[in-house]
């Protein structure tokens, strides 16, 4: 029996659903709760009682079991979880027509994985979007990956407190808190450094879809104890030509894992899509 699609073309107003109730979350509810064109937000949290407490501060927002209690329901899904909870969630949500925004965009690092999501986005007519994130030039490396690119370099500073915790630091004895001087912490491949620091460097991940793949992106990740910012220098050459990025990001007040841009950039993405407006793509 073939699927039945609804059709949102005439839709004036859109239904969303966010997976994940922490600082990107929550913010991204509170400026969807202010905009005209949402109708209705759906929040699913394994801490319900985090769901609760968020939806209570909203107006259009209710607390659900699962991120399929509302689906048919649904025009777009966005999570703001984790890599785990992205690779868990998308293929469901595309599965069954509904539009997919990836924040955890490292999940993607699996080349079968991420074929197999497209594939199905594709077959099931939703669309996958994915907000350009914490970092500039986007934009540029986009337009360059038409023709030939010879290297793309991404440089990622970061002080002490966005780097707490991770285990791959801890397993190789580094305590971030007794650094003193500006250390290179991690020089690779953007592959490596997506599965090594899963919740710091997903812009490495938006680069390397953009340009030339995961294993010829290299990143570097440097800590720098007097470090308030965390900043990102992005550096392409091609048969376009060369250019630098440098983005000087304030970390998230209340997840200094995060970079604010990051968050603003999530709420730019979902205002593009409710309009239907892409300026600059």
């Amino acid at each position: 029996m073939e699927m039945l699609k609804k059709d949102t073309s005439m839709v004036d107003f859109m239904r969303i659903t966010i997976v994940g109730c922490g600082a990107i979350g929550s913010r991204l509810a509170k400026a969807a709760d202010e905009m005209e064109d949402v109708k209705r937000i759906y929040l699913v949290d394994v801490r319900k009682d985090i769901a609760d407490s968020l939806a209570n501060e909203l107006k259009k927002a209710i607390v659900v079991d699962s991120v399929e209690d509302e689906l048919y329901h649904c025009d777009l899904v966005i999570e703001a979880s984790s890599q785990a909870a992205a690779r868990d969630v998308a293929p469901r949500v595309v599965s069954r027509g509904v539009d997919m925004m990836i924040m955890s965009v490292g999940s993607l690092v699996d080349d079968d994985y991420r074929n197999m999501l497209f594939k199905t986005a594709k077959e099931h007519e939703s669309k996958i979007f994915i907000p350009t994130g914490a970092l500039c030039g986007v934009d540029g490396l986009r337009s360059a990956s038409i023709d030939e690119i010879d290297s793309v370099v991404l440089t990622t500073t970061k002080g002490p407190k966005s780097l707490s915790g991770v285990q791959y630091l801890i397993d190789q004895g580094i305590d971030v808190d007794a650094i003193k001087e500006k250390t290179v912490i991690f020089s690779g491949t953007a592959r490596e450094a997506v599965k090594i620091f899963p919740k710091n460097i997903n812009v490495a991940a938006t680069v390397s879809l953009l340009g030339i793949g995961f294993d010829k992106t290299r990143v570097e990740i440097v800590l720098d104890p007097e470090a308030t910012n965390n900043s990102h220098e992005l550096n392409v050459s091609g048969a376009f030509g060369k250019f630098v990025s440098h983005t000087y990001n304030m970390p998230e007040p209340e997840n200094p894992k995060t970079s604010y841009l990051a968050v603003l950039s999530a709420i730019s993405a979902l205002k593009r899509i409710c309009r239907n407006e892409w300026f600059g793509i």
